[in-house]
């Protein structure tokens, strides 16, 4: 099959699935295909599909991400000793691990098309992501506590794992108790990469952007702990400081030449 057939068989498939979306024309251009493709991957609810679906989706969205470019951790400079910055895409990023900013459902973004990070990782993962993500709530049988964190495969990723972690969301003035939550964020990712072998580990900007937590402040609490917890554990992991934004990345820059 071409990427094409793939994209409409996927639509096609996910369209099925929503009986008030039946008789919905499929549009020609392709652009506006892979937005709708997108937007039902979004929306879809936890649940079981064929092995059919799963081998013709892996097939499309590893090619899709192959486009796009993947990033090697080895094509990449360290700026202090197994500390690397980098701006780019995450889901593009082959290392061991890489850190999802999550919501409290842990089930990923539902709003279509949106361009936060955790609709991304769930987009270009695939619908076994959300699937794994609910049972394991299912198990917890709560939501997820804040500054937690959870891991699972990356499935089409060209990572091997997604750790999941809550941070706090900024509502005012800037507390203390956030400034610990989201220094939790980073410790518990770190300690969970560990506990599971990861030689490197990938992180966003957790709570800046929707969650509103100030980008500087969230850099600085970023680099300190984890400098913290390499001097505190003799950690060797390599640790990636993913930004997305140009003035995410002066920031963290400055900070990491300047200590």
């Amino acid at each position: 099959m071409t990427q094409t057939e793939r994209r409409i068989y996927l639509i096609k498939e996910l369209l099925s699935e929503q009986p008030r979306y039946a008789g919905m024309e499929i549009p020609k251009n392709e652009q506006e295909q892979k937005y709708l493709l997108r937007s039902l991957f979004n929306i879809r609810m936890p649940k079981a599909v064929s092995e059919e679906f799963l081998k013709i989706q892996d097939a499309y969205l590893k090619d899709e991400t192959e486009k796009k470019g993947i990033t090697e951790l080895t094509d990449l400079q360290t700026i202090q000793d197994n500390l690397y910055l980098w701006r780019g895409d995450i889901t593009t990023l082959r290392c061991d691990g890489i850190v999802n900013a999550a919501n409290n459902q842990m089930l990923g973004c539902f709003c279509p098309n949106h361009g936060c990070i955790d609709n991304a990782i769930h987009t270009f993962s695939g619908v076994q992501l959300r699937l794994v993500c609910a049972e394991l709530m299912k198990e917890q049988g709560h939501e997820e506590e804040t500054g937690t964190a959870k891991i699972t495969p990356a499935y089409n990723l060209p990572c091997k794992y997604v750790l999941h972690t809550v941070g706090p969301i900024i509502r005012g003035r800037l507390r203390e108790k956030d400034n610990e939550q989201l220094a939790s964020c980073y410790r518990s990712c770190l300690e969970l990469a560990e506990q599971n072998g990861l030689k490197s580990i990938a992180f966003p900007c957790i709570s800046t952007g929707e969650f509103h937590f100030p980008n500087d402040k969230a850099a600085e609490i970023a680099i300190q702990t984890v400098k913290e917890y390499r001097k505190r554990t003799d950690s060797q992991m390599e640790v990636i400081f993913n930004v997305f934004k140009e003035t995410d990345y002066e920031i963290y820059r400055e900070l990491l030449v300047a200590n």
